[in-house]
């Protein structure tokens, strides 16, 4: 019993400590939040403790100055991250009015080109009247080239038939030559430009006494936008800057489409092999829309 005593005593006096250091914590937070209170309400112009309290606001003046400021400059930040939002917001608004606007631009400028081009293919329809004309749209481009084989969105539904002794001309809304179709099926059609080294035709020297001569496309112009003028009789003058036209021999091509313009006349010494190079009109690199011209029956 003697030994069990003493163990009894010193846990009520190690309880009754920490209960005094407990209590001594909420004595002091207790404090402070009490002198936090005062400093506040006293630092109010016109209370009843700023009344109270004016001699003592000469010591505790600088403190309520500094809780002062820093409740300003927490009232300050909140309101600009407030505005930082609100002017965030608008401007994804605006953003978004801007990609709409643009839209309507893109929108509108397409319908311009489109209303040109049906513009320019009812003056199309009127200088052929004896041609069906078919619109289509470039839909790809075969092997990646702007002077390859491309496809279009018009085929044998739309009356385009073609086999290996008949085919159609293909131009553009100015009725400057592209090519000709080359194959179709039921929805397209693949259309061979007058650059590719496959094509070949009748053509002609736009004079009175223009000579009859063949364009065709080579391997090595075509990459820089040219073709070939050859099959120039030997007693023909053809010169820099004469415009190449079809011929409408062979019945493929109607007689008259502008082709281009010669830019070069190479003479190897021989009349009967002389050559010319022609730059075409049409821009096959951004070409969108084509004309068939399908003969009537």
């Amino acid at each position: 019993m003697g030994y069990y005593k003493p163990t009894i005593i010193r846990k009520e006096s190690g309880s009754t400590l920490h209960r005094l250091f407990k209590n001594k914590i909420v004595l002091v937070v207790f404090t402070t939040l009490l002198l936090l209170a005062f400093i506040l309400l006293s630092s109010i112009p016109g209370s009843f403790l700023n009344t109270l309290t004016s001699p003592v606001s000469i010591v505790f003046g600088p403190v309520q100055s500094a809780i002062y400021g820093v409740m300003t400059k927490a009232n300050d930040f909140y309101n600009a991250f407030r505005e930082g939002v609100k002017i965030r917001e608008e401007n994804r608004a605006l953003e978004q009015e801007n990609a709409e606007l643009k839209n309507q631009i893109i929108q509108l400028q397409e319908a311009g080109r489109q209303y040109e081009s049906l513009k320019d293919a009812f003056q199309l329809k009127d200088r052929y009247s004896n041609y069906e004309i078919v619109g289509a749209r470039i839909m790809t481009r075969e092997l990646g080239s702007w002077f390859d084989i491309f496809r279009i969105d018009s085929g044998q539904k739309d009356g385009i038939n073609v086999s290996e002794t008949s085919s159609f001309a293909v131009v553009d809304a100015q009725s400057r030559l592209v090519g000709r179709v080359l194959s179709t099926d039921l929805v397209s059609a693949r259309i061979l430009p007058l650059l590719h080294e496959g094509f070949a035709m009748s053509a002609k020297v736009n004079s009175a006494t223009g000579a009859l001569v063949r364009v065709r496309g080579d391997i090595d112009l075509k990459s820089q936008g040219f073709c070939v003028v050859d099959h120039i009789p030997a007693a023909a003058v053809i010169r820099v800057g004469d415009e190449i036209i079809t011929s409408g021999e062979g019945g493929l091509f109607p007689a008259g489409l502008p082709i281009g313009k010669v830019t070069e006349v190479r003479d190897s010494g021989s009349r009967q092999t002389r050559m010319a190079i022609l730059q075409p009109y049409i821009d096959l690199e951004n070409i969108e829309t084509v004309f068939i011209m399908k003969g009537k029956e």
